[in-house]
């Protein structure tokens, strides 16, 4: 069984293999509460193992519907004996800074400035911070200091939103 726990966690002691796909069990209680799969992955140790499940849709998500989806993820870890023992499980949305993979995360994030390491310069430089301008199934376009840069998808290391603190609170105080 699980208990609920601040911040939309839960502690789950189940019986059962690791074997198990987790993206399989969860994937369609996700999709199923009109939210995407952004990730899941595992992380610790035998006595500190975490599952990481990151979720998100078109405006975000709230508090109220993480913990929600947190307990139907609960339930169906648990009938399915997802694990030996016992670890966390975490439900989270990205946040205002998250990493972009694959074409429909960056087509969502179209506007939004970004952060893109390629894996060799392209341009002259590694790194291209600017305007997310335009996605497709092979690459993107950022506009950085007016200039548009198409930077193919394999040619990404690591991508992520950023946002401008300074412009952010300067638009606060308007």
């Amino acid at each position: 069984m699980h208990e609920p726990e601040v911040g939309a966690r839960a502690h789950l002691s189940f019986m059962g293999g690791w074997s198990v796909d987790a993206e399989a069990l969860v994937r369609p209680v996700v999709e199923g509460a009109g939210l995407e799969l952004i990730e899941v992955s595992y992380h610790g140790a035998r006595a500190r193992r975490v599952l990481r499940i990151t979720v998100d849709r078109d405006g975000g998500v709230d508090l109220e519907t993480i913990a929600l989806l947190s307990e139907k993820l609960g339930r169906r870890l648990d009938l399915e004996g997802f694990a030996e023992g016992a670890y966390q499980l975490e439900v989270s949305s990205p946040g205002l800074e998250r990493s972009l993979r694959g074409p429909a995360q960056f087509a969502r994030c179209i506007g939004r400035q970004v952060e893109v390491r390629t894996v060799e310069p392209v341009e002259g430089s590694s790194v291209h911070v600017g305007t997310l301008v335009a996605s497709d199934d092979r690459a993107i376009d950022v506009e950085v200091n007016g200039v548009v840069r198409r930077l193919g998808h394999r040619q990404i290391g690591s991508a992520r939103t950023v946002v401008d603190w300074a412009a952010e609170l300067k638009g606060t105080h308007a």
